[in-house]
């Protein structure tokens, strides 16, 4: 797949199938519109393009209405290129994208940019300034343009439509595995590690404690998790299992909520490397124990926990 970030050193695609959208997750409720846009693309021969935006445009539009995002930049790069798309456009949203027309969306943007040979777009797809812009528009224009537009059936886009929002809710209740479902694949985090009080390695579980490479990105509910992770030192990159607390650790009146991962049978010096952390299970809600050794006692519960339960999945 070729990523474009430059839209003024884009290519002449070959006879484009686009699609557009911010594609938060690029999760099951996606899937239906971007198996649309490789039919297409395959009617004409040509190439399967999808345009999104970084920013999210509610960032721009009205920040305190911008939801935490699903996934980084980074994922979303690595989702469609899993999903076999041939190009993503990735557009800087800024305020003079944001006050586009509609019309002079389709003129100055999408065909002349472009120069589709079909638009893919979900049910009731809005576009250019205050959304004004509509199936209709894009089909008339199409006619004059020498396009064709395919909206996806109200029916089937319900059916498959798995809501960002639903998502989003689950990991804030902690049902990673809900999560996990709707998305078609492990939520993770990635982070780099950073230093703490370290007050783990005094209990015996020394963790890794997470500033996230993308401020944005949302942070599941508190609680214990199984984890994978993969550790990047360089160009080497190393699998591991372990447990992740996220949380305000109130068993030492802890003011800010911390991300923190313990990875089993392991004891490098980390500091300042990568973590990719992907979440399996959630075990237990974060708890406030009568002082240290009782959370030494439950940490060493978890540890015994989680092992179990790696081990079944790998008998």
């Amino acid at each position: 797949m070729h990523v474009h970030f430059q839209l003024d050193q884009l290519p002449a695609f070959r006879s484009p199938a686009i699609t557009i959208g911010t594609f938060d997750g690029v999760h099951g409720g996606h899937y239906a519109i971007l198996e649309l846009l490789k039919q297409e693309a395959a009617r004409f021969e040509g190439e399967t393009v999808v345009i999104t935006f970084h920013p999210h445009p509610r960032r721009i539009l009205n920040n305190l209405d911008a939801p935490a995002l699903l996934t980084s930049l980074e994922e979303r790069i690595e989702r469609f290129q899993s999903l076999g798309i041939h190009h993503l456009v990735v557009v800087p949203f800024d305020p003079q994208f944001a006050e586009l027309t509609a019309q002079a969306y389709v003129h100055e943007f999408l065909v002349k940019l472009f120069r589709p040979k079909v638009i893919v777009i979900g049910y009731d797809h809005r576009f250019g300034k205050d959304r004004t812009g509509d199936y209709a528009m894009l089909e008339k224009m199409g006619t004059e343009l020498d396009f064709e537009v395919k909206e996806l059936d109200e029916q089937l886009l319900n059916a498959s439509r798995i809501s960002s929002t639903h998502i989003r809710h689950a990991l804030l209740q902690g049902d990673i595995l809900q999560a996990n479902q709707l998305l078609g694949y492990p939520y993770e985090l990635r982070g780099v590690v950073i230093t703490g009080d370290k007050l783990g390695r005094t209990l015996g579980f020394p963790t890794a404690n997470l500033s996230l490479v993308d401020s944005d990105k949302l942070i599941p509910g508190s609680g214990v998790y199984a984890v994978k992770i993969e550790l990047f030192r360089n160009t080497i990159v190393t699998h591991e299992i372990g447990m992740m607390n996220i949380g305000y650790r109130p068993t030492v009146n802890g003011k800010e909520r911390r991300i923190e991962v313990h990875i089993f049978n392991f004891d490098d010096d980390i500091y300042g490397e990568i973590l990719k952390v992907t979440l399996i299970k959630y075990t237990r809600k974060e708890l406030k124990f009568s002082g240290l050794e009782a959370l030494k006692e439950q940490l060493k519960l978890d540890k015994l926990t989680i092992s179990e339960f790696f081990n079944g999945l790998n008998p």
